[in-house]
């Protein structure tokens, strides 16, 4: 009876491992050493098998950033309201919960002495989401949109009125944190079902796969003006308003910063032809370079 009961779990467990292979192995993420893998963990004990399973299944959705998200031109099924989306003042101390108790802003390092000085900001624009997909959405799923911690940070009211407004990761990055922030884009969007369209899904991807970590970094806003200052400091042998690499006219920011926010990031670089980019281009110096090998966007 022992014996029927061992092959009756092994059995039931192959059937669990079959199904949760299959659809992994439908999005592409699975090959056929990663299905032996989920066979052979059967031999191991459930709680190696239970930290094995999560740990692949870890490994299988980082190989895809926006699994789950379809990729399709914004619609405004329906008329955007923005009573739709209201939300209360007193998110702010969960907000704040994340910040380390404070008003900080991860866009621009800076902290605020008062909430009046400061907007409760929407990752995902409440306008950018209803056209992604929740102009289809019952007005519960658009009122917990708009008050979902998961979705909302700290931004100055030039930031979040006037510079990010309701524009995407195509449109607009933070000149901090930017690789928090297009990860929280994407987890907020696969929470809710909303869509990215081409160029957006192309920004979110050229972000996504140069970041060395997705965490928010907690930097103030005068470090990140110095560090801002050394990176267009004239690299040694060249003089001042002089550039040795590629000549190109007028100002790179002004060539090739399409969303305006004094950074060239890699879709950007695409766009234009410029890429890869290497240190000798007078665009370099407003791009990120992760592994410090003098080219980016390779």
């Amino acid at each position: 009876m022992k014996v029927k009961i061992g092959v009756g779990i092994a059995v039931v467990l192959a059937i669990m491992v079959v199904l949760g292979t299959s659809q992994l192995r439908a999005q592409g993420v699975l090959t056929l050493e990663g299905l032996a893998e989920r066979f052979n963990l059967l031999t191991a004990d459930q709680e190696q098998l239970t930290a094995r399973v999560a740990a692949l299944e870890a490994a299988a959705a980082s190989a895809n950033w926006l699994a789950g998200i379809p990729i399709r031109a914004e619609n405004r099924c329906t008329p955007y309201e923005s009573d739709d989306y209201r939300y209360p003042q007193s998110l702010e101390a969960q907000i704040m919960a994340e910040m380390e108790g404070s008003f900080y802003s991860p866009y621009t390092g800076e902290t605020f002495d008062w909430g009046e000085d400061v907007d409760i900001e929407h990752i995902v624009a409440r306008s950018e989401a209803h056209d992604s997909g929740l102009c289809a959405a019952d007005i519960f799923t658009r009122l917990a949109f708009a008050s979902d911690p998961l979705n909302l940070t700290f931004a100055s009211p030039e930031v979040n009125r006037d510079q990010k407004v309701a524009k995407d990761v195509a449109e607009w990055l933070p000149a901090l944190n930017e690789c928090w922030y297009v990860n929280r884009v994407v987890a907020v969007k696969r929470r809710y079902g909303l869509s990215m369209d081409a160029r957006e899904a192309e920004a979110a991807l050229a972000v996504l796969e140069a970041c060395p970590s997705v965490a928010m970094e907690f930097v103030a806003a005068a470090e990140a003006e110095s560090a801002a200052a050394e990176e267009v400091t004239p690299t040694p042998g060249s003089e001042a308003g002089q550039q040795s690499g590629p000549q190109v006219e007028g100002h790179p920011l002004e060539l090739y910063d399409d969303n305006g926010n004094g950074r060239i990031t890699c879709a950007e670089a695409e766009r234009h032809g410029i890429a890869p980019v290497r240190s000798d281009h007078p665009a370099y110096q407003y791009m990120r370079d992760p592994d410090g090998d003098g080219v980016v966007c390779e």
